[in-house]
C-alpha cells in the first residue's frame, strides 16, 4: 500500500494496489532496428566501434524462418526418414517369427529359400513370397543343421551380402548428418565467449542509445536537486577525465541510484547520458535471466565487451535486485550466481581505465549482496526521495505544460494535497484528469476533474451500486467516526475529504491531507493519533447499531502493522531500544519468550488507541450523528463544510 494512501480511511478492504512505473521510462526510444541497420547519423567514431561478427559462426541467420534453412530442413528429412525406416522393419518383423521360418522349411512348404544378411524370403509352392527376420546368416544356417536340415538339399541359398542396400546406406547417411549437426552446434556455441555472443541465448539485449538520441538532461529531472549535484561529477569525468586523472582521482566505476518507484531513477541515469554525450547502453535485471546455464554470464560478458569497445560510455542496469541478492539466503537463487560472479569480475577486475560507468537501480537495496557495494564496484549511492513541496510543484509545472489547465487551478494548492505521491504519480494524476475532461466534452482541465483524477488514482473509479439505506448509514457513521476522532486529535491529520460513494473495493474513504513535517518524521504521539482515527470507523459502528462489520478490515490491518512497527522498528515501547527482526535467512532473531511480549505490546497499545476513539465518539455523538446525517443527504462532505459542522 503506498505511503500516501495512508491518509485515507476506508470503510471496506481495499485490495488493490497500483502499479508505479519510473517517469519518462515509456518515452525511452524504441532502438531494437537500429541494432540491426545502419544509422547514417552515426559518427564516425561510433561506426569504428561497431562489432566486427563476420567471423561468427552462427548455425542460424537472424529473420530467417527455420523452415528456410537448408541445414535444419535436410537433417529434419533424413531424421524423420531414419525412424520411418526404423518403423517400417519393425512392422515387417512382425509378419514371421524366427520359429515359424524354421517350421516351414522343416515341413517343406516351399519352392525356394533366399538367405539376406538379417532377413529371409520363402517362396511358397502357390509363388507366394513372406519374409522374417534372421539373427544373421551363419546362426540361421547352423539352426538348420540342428533341425536336421542340409541347406544344399532344400533348395536354400544365401544371397550375397555386397548386394546393394538402398535404406542401410540412407540410414547411415542421415546418422552422420545428425551427429555432424550436433557437433556444429557445439563447435559453434564455443564461441560465445570470444565472438560477442554467437547464438542468440548469449548475445545482450541491452538497447544502444547514440548521443544524438539523449534529448534528457539534468533540467528535466525534477524534484530530485541532491540527486543531481551528487551526479554531476560523473559527467565532468566523461566530458574530462584527464583533469581527474592528473590529481590521482578515481571516478567510481558503478553508482547506484536507490528510490521508490516513480522517483524518477531510470530519468536521472538517461539525464547523465543526455549531459555527457556518451554512449547509453539499457538493460535490466531481469534480462539477464534465461533456461540455459551461463546465459546470463555469457550477456553480462557482452554487454561489457560492447561498453569497452564504445568507452567512454554507460551501462544502465535497472531492477538490479534481481540478479544481485545476497547469496547464500532463500531470497537468493543458485541459478544467478553465475551471473552476478560476473559482473563482479567485469567491474573490477585486472582491466583498469575503461571509462566504462556503471549506473544501477532499485527499491530494495537492502537485499543486495554486499560485494556488490563495496568500494570499487557501486562505491556510490544515490537516493532519490519523494519530492517535496517544491519538488511536487516543479513537477506538476512540467507535466502541465501540454495541457489546457482552468486558470483557476492553483497547481501549488495541488501540491500541498499530494504529499507522498512520486513524480509518476503526479503525472499520472494529471493524465486521468486530462482523459477525463476529454470524456466530458470539456474544453479544458476542470477542478473536479483533477479530483476525481485523485480519488482514482488512489480507490479506483466510482461504481454505481445501489445499496440499501442500512448499508449506506452504516458506511456513512464509520466514515463520520474517522473523521470525528482525527478533528479532537491535534497530532492527526486535517480532514480533506469525506465520501460515501463506493470506489474499487470500498464502500467510502476519508480523505487526509498530512503535514509535510510530521509525514518525513514521525513522533509517536503522530502514530497514537493515526491509530485511534483508523479506529474511529470502528468504534462508531459499535457504539450506534451495537454490531462489527467487515468494512474496518483494512483499517485493523494497517493499524497492526503501525503497531507492530513501533514495538519492532522504532522501539516505542516498554520492551526498549531493541530492533526485532528476521535474518538473511528468515527466522527469527529473538526468542519465542520475547515474541510472546512482542504480541501484548502489541495489543496494548491497540487497545489503548481503541479507548481513545471511544471516548472521544461517546463524548461527541450529537456531532457524530449530524456528520452522518450530511453525508447521507450529500454523499460528499469538503473540508470547508466539515470544519463548518463541527464548529457550529
Amino acid at each position: 500500500m503506498k505511503l500516501k494512501n495512508k491518509n485515507i480511511r476506508r470503510s471496506n478492504l481495499d485490495q488493490s494496489e497500483k502499479t508505479n512505473i519510473d517517469e519518462h521510462s515509456s518515452h525511452i526510444p524504441n532502438n531494437e532496428k537500429s541494432n540491426n541497420k545502419p544509422n547514417p547519423e552515426e559518427s564516425p567514431e561510433v561506426k569504428s566501434h561497431k562489432i566486427n561478427k563476420s567471423n561468427i559462426i552462427r548455425p542460424f541467420k537472424k529473420n530467417v524462418p527455420w523452415y528456410k534453412n537448408p541445414i535444419i530442413v535436410t537433417v529434419l528429412i533424413l531424421f524423420v526418414f531414419t525412424i520411418g525406416l526404423q518403423i517400417y522393419n519393425i512392422n515387417n518383423s512382425n509378419k514371421l517369427d524366427y520359429g515359424t521360418i524354421i517350421e516351414i522349411i522343416k515341413k517343406e512348404e516351399y519352392s525356394k529359400v533366399e538367405v539376406h544378411p538379417e532377413k529371409v524370403v520363402i517362396t511358397r509352392n502357390n509363388n507366394e513370397k513372406i519374409e522374417g527376420n534372421i539373427p544373421n546368416t551363419i546362426t540361421f544356417f547352423e539352426d538348420l543343421r540342428n533341425a536336421n536340415i542340409d541347406p544344399t538339399q532344400k533348395n536354400i541359398y544365401a544371397v550375397p551380402a555386397s548386394e546393394f542396400n538402398l535404406f542401410s546406406i540412407i540410414s547411415l547417411i542421415s546418422t552422420l548428418a545428425i551427429v555432424g549437426f550436433i557437433i556444429y552446434i557445439i563447435y559453434s556455441a564455443k564461441n560465445i565467449s570470444n565472438s560477442a555472443a554467437s547464438l542468440p541465448f548469449g548475445e545482450s539485449k541491452a538497447k544502444l542509445f547514440i548521443p544524438k538520441m539523449q534529448d534528457v538532461k539534468f533540467d528535466d529531472v525534477k524534484g530530485a536537486d541532491e540527486a543531481v549535484n551528487e551526479v554531476k561529477e560523473i559527467v565532468e569525468f566523461l566530458k574530462n577525465p584527464k583533469k581527474f586523472i592528473k590529481m590521482g582521482a578515481r571516478i567510481p566505476k558503478g553508482v547506484l541510484l536507490v528510490g521508490a518507484p516513480g522517483t524518477g531513477k531510470t530519468l536521472l541515469a538517461r539525464a547523465i547520458a543526455g549531459e555527457a554525450g556518451v554512449p547509453f547502453f539499457f538493460t535490466s535485471g531481469s534480462e539477464f535471466e534465461e533456461m540455459l546455464v551461463g546465459a546470463g554470464a555469457s550477456r553480462v560478458r557482452d554487454l561489457f565487451t560492447k561498453a569497452k569497445k564504445m568507452a567512454p560510455a554507460i551501462i544502465f542496469i535497472d531492477e538490479i535486485d534481481s540478479i544481485a541478492k545476497k547469496r547464500g539466503t532463500i531470497i537468493h537463487s543458485g541459478n544467478t550466481d553465475q551471473t552476478l560472479n560476473q559482473i563482479l569480475v567485469e567491474m573490477d577486475g585486472f582491466q583498469k581505465d575503461t571509462n566504462v560507468i556503471v549506473i544501477a537501480a532499485t527499491n530494495r537495496p537492502d537485499v543486495l549482496d554486499p560485494a556488490i557495494l563495496r568500494p570499487g564496484r557501486f562505491d556510490r549511492r544515490v537516493v532519490l526521495d519523494l519530492p517535496d513541496m517544491n519538488g511536487r510543484l516543479e513537477i506538476l509545472k512540467t507535466y502541465a505544460k501540454n495541457k489546457p489547465l482552468n486558470p483557476e487551478i492553483d497547481l501549488e494548492t495541488l501540491a500541498k494535497r499530494t504529499i507522498g505521491y512520486s513524480g509518476a504519480d503526479l503525472e499520472n494524476v494529471l493524465n486521468e484528469a486530462a482523459i477525463i475532461a476529454a470524456k466530458h466534452d470539456r474544453q479544458t482541465i476542470e477542478k473536479e476533474d483533477i479530483e476525481e483524477a485523485i480519488n482514482k488514482v488512489i480507490l479506483g473509479p466510482a461504481k454505481n451500486r445501489t445499496k440499501s439505506e442500512k448499508y449506506k448509514k452504516i458506511v456513512a457513521y464509520h466514515e463520520a467516526g474517522h473523521a470525528l476522532v482525527s478533528y479532537y486529535l491535534p497530532e492527526a491529520d486535517s480532514v480533506h475529504r469525506i465520501s460515501i460513494i463506493p470506489r474499487g473495493d470500498s464502500g467510502g474513504a476519508t480523505i487526509f491531507i498530512p503535514d509535510e513535517e510530521a509525514y518525513s518524521l514521525r513522533t509517536i504521539e503522530k502514530f497514537e493519533a493515526d491509530l485511534a482515527s483508523l479506529y474511529g470507523g470502528r468504534e462508531a459502528e459499535r457504539i450506534v447499531f451495537n454490531t462489527f462489520t467487515t468494512g474496518a478490515s483494512s483499517d485493523i490491518k494497517r493499524a497492526t502493522q503501525i503497531a507492530s512497527d513501533m514495538v519492532k522498528k522504532y522501539g516505542m515501547s516498554s520492551l526498549g531500544y531493541v530492533e526485532y527482526s528476521h535474518d538473511d535467512i528468515g527466522h527469527l532473531t529473538y526468542s519465542q519468550e520475547t515474541a510472546k511480549k512482542i504480541d501484548e505490546e502489541i495489543a496494548k497499545i491497540l487497545e489503548k488507541a481503541r479507548k481513545t476513539a471511544e471516548e472521544i465518539i461517546v463524548k461527541n455523538r450529537e456531532k457524530l450523528d449530524r456528520i452522518a446525517q450530511t453525508l447521507l443527504e450529500k454523499e460528499v462532505i469538503e473540508q470547508d463544510e466539515f470544519m463548518s459542522l463541527m464548529t457550529s
